[in-house]
């Protein structure tokens, strides 16, 4: 069977579709040859607690440590700690045969029974990798046998994911003095000030050219943005205002496109002044209509949010994974002020009184947009959203900063601003399926529930491989009926793709990059073994 999972590469790019709104060059090739700089110093917003890939450590997880595949920039699944793989013929089955050439950067050898080891230890923690679906693990010789409950077609993408650490090493203070086998070492960390990688001399995939990394915990932009003009740091992450406004001497500035989505997650059913399981309100009687929540997709020009709220640095948004395979091209949909207006007159919303508001029955079509208060970019494009459904279709949205505590509280009830992107389809299970509907855990807080795309949705996680569950995750999107696009149901308004920017010193090759999922820092690093100096 096939191991290979092919990128869309033609979605990314399609014209008018997820082409950016600066329409900026790619990223320049790769320099021929290093001029003998070793050293890298970044600014980051924040550091981790830990470094236990087992008990929470997974951002930034391949710098440290090898899983036993990893996903290259096109998404293709290709070999790490492991050699070569297969997959028995029912799909529960994956056996994975390891490379013997591995060394931990203590210089012991990776063995099956490190692998056994920790994916068992893995299993009895509470982490974001989900292992509940694996059945039993063998490892005998020099494989290690997988065996699953059922067939998971993302299961291969969560074995990425899992880094390998040595069993008789394991100690209670390892999460804070690891040992891995990836291209980089710890070797200090000053909590909530900084950590320093060094290049791991042993490393299977080729010594990394950069020798010595320094992550510099810098929470607010104006300290990196002054890091950056002083000359203090030779790679930094910068704010679309701050990129708009500035240039500096030496350094260039770098845009990563990326699936870090935002849009308006809007309940769709009526408030009925019932509770949910946590004691709050349920529904929302304006956004439940249908009308009203497809007026606001079609109706909305993101160009000009992305131009409003991000300075131009971004791209429309569609749908939770634009440009990842599984993305259903068809859930791109144009802008048609006039197609957005005759919906709301179908559905009975008029400005009866003139004050420019719509409404229907004597409900005004009003509603309040929450945002996390001192989130500069929600706040932004939440109110760029606002100015055009006020102005353009008779839409009164209140935007509105609130702590996460109390946004908590009334997601269930009014609409809110979400971001979400990631390299993993199962994302779409967890944001669309049912069973998720109405939980405090903010993945599907608009109660969102379709027997159709459930179907989908199953059928998609439970395929054999990931070849095989692409038209399913393309599907639950949008089958031409139904679907958890903008095209069918609308229980999401997807706005925007922010580009991630940086500001980096001329010289400097940062590789190439995956599409970005959400969250600027971790990204970017994914690949820190392919930097190097011009």
């Amino acid at each position: 069977m096939k191991r290979i999972l092919k990128a869309a590469a033609g979605l990314l790019l399609a014209p008018g579709i997820f082409a950016g709104c600066t329409g900026k060059e790619p990223a320049a090739p790769p320099p021929e040859k290093s001029a003998g700089k070793t050293e890298v110093l970044l600014g980051f917003s924040g550091l981790p607690a830990h470094f236990d890939p087992l008990n929470g450590f997974s951002n930034g997880v391949q710098l440290l440590y090898s899983g036993l595949v990893q996903t290259d920039p096109d998404m293709n699944i290709i070999p790490d700690l492991a050699e070569s793989y297969r997959v028995s013929g029912d799909a529960l089955t994956y056996t994975f045969t390891l490379r013997k050439d591995v060394l931990f950067s203590d210089g012991t050898p990776v063995s099956p029974e490190d692998v056994l080891f920790s994916y068992t230890t893995l299993m009895q923690n509470a982490t974001s990798l989900d292992l509940s679906g694996v059945s039993r693990i063998r490892a005998q010789d020099n494989t290690v046998e997988i065996t699953l409950k059922k067939p998971n077609s993302v299961f291969i993408l969560t074995v990425a994911q899992v880094g390998i650490v040595p069993k008789d090493a394991y100690t209670p203070d390892f999460a804070l003095k690891p040992i891995g086998s990836g291209p980089f070492k710890l070797v200090q960390y000053d909590v909530d000030q900084q950590f320093i990688l060094e290049a791991n001399e042993t490393y299977y995939g080729g010594v990394p050219e950069v020798k010595r990394v320094t992550f510099l915990k810098m929470a607010s932009e104006d300290t990196r943005l002054l890091a950056a003009k002083s000359g203090q740091v030779d790679i930094t992450l910068v704010s679309a205002t701050i990129a708009a406004s500035n240039r500096i001497p030496g350094y260039k500035l770098l845009v990563e496109k990326s699936v870090d989505n935002m849009g308006i997650a809007a309940p769709v059913t009526p408030n009925l002044g019932g509770k949910n399981e946590y004691g709050y309100s349920v529904g929302n009687n304006v956004t439940s209509d249908p009308g009203i929540r497809k007026a606001l997709a079609f109706g909305l020009d993101r160009q000009k949010i992305c131009a409003d709220a991000l300075n131009g640095f971004g791209s429309p948004a569609y749908s939770e994974n634009d440009g990842m395979p599984w993305s259903n091209p068809e859930s791109a949909i144009p802008f048609d002020l006039e197609y957005a207006k005759k919906l709301l007159d179908d559905a009975g919303w008029i400005d009866t009184d003139g004050d420019g508001i719509r409404e229907k029955g004597g409900l005004k079509a009003s509603f309040s947009l929450l945002y996390f208060a001192g989130d500069s970019v929600r706040q932004a494009v939440g109110m760029a959203a606002s100015q055009q459904a006020r102005t353009n279709l008779g839409l009164e949205i209140i935007v509105e900063g609130v702590g996460e505590e109390d946004i908590a509280k009334r997601m269930f009830s009014e609409p809110i601003i979400l971001a979400w992107g990631s390299s993993n389809p199962m994302t779409s299970y967890m944001l669309f399926h049912s069973s998720n509907a109405g939980k405090n855990d903010w993945y599907n807080p608009e109660n969102f529930r379709n027997e159709t795309v459930d179907r989908y949705l199953e059928a998609g996680l439970n395929a054999s491989s990931l070849e095989e569950a692409l038209p399913f995750w393309k599907q639950a999107q949008w089958d031409g009926f139904t679907g958890t696009s903008m095209r069918g149901a609308a229980p999401y308004i997807f706005l925007i793709n922010k580009d991630h920017l940086y500001f980096v010193r001329e010289g400097l090759y940062t590789g190439r990059q995956k599409i970005h999922a959400h969250g600027e820092a971790w990204p970017l690093v994914a690949n820190l073994r392919e930097w190097r100096w011009e």
